[in-house]
């Protein structure tokens, strides 16, 4: 999943958060149904929710750590080169403005 943004796996992660939740309502919804299909059937949902649960945990810290190493870089770079990082500041800033502006 390298190729997606950070807002694609942000919606992807609340999609899942969404599908686990309304999953383990269905189950809670059906666990008065007896008989060997549907108690058996109960466990292997009951497994799967548990493994898109860790499986979201996983993407969840992939997200966290690579938001964090964007920031170190972004916080290295500035700290190696001040003086560039602030021209590129203040031409972002004049650039804004200047569209800001023409509304």
């Amino acid at each position: 999943m390298p190729d997606t943004t950070a807002e694609q796996r942000e919606k992807l992660m609340a999609d899942l958060k969404l599908v686990v939740a309304d999953a383990e309502e269905l189950l809670k919804l059906t666990a008065n149904h007896v008989g060997e299909g549907a108690t058996g059937l109960r466990e292997r949902l009951n497994d799967r929710i548990n493994q898109a649960k860790h499986k979201l945990r996983d993407l969840q810290a992939s997200a966290t750590e690579t938001a964090k190493a964007a920031g170190h870089a972004a916080d290295d770079y500035v700290h190696e080169h001040p003086w560039k990082s602030v021209a590129i500041g203040a031409g972002l800033g004049v650039i804004l403005g200047m569209l800001i502006s023409r509304r």
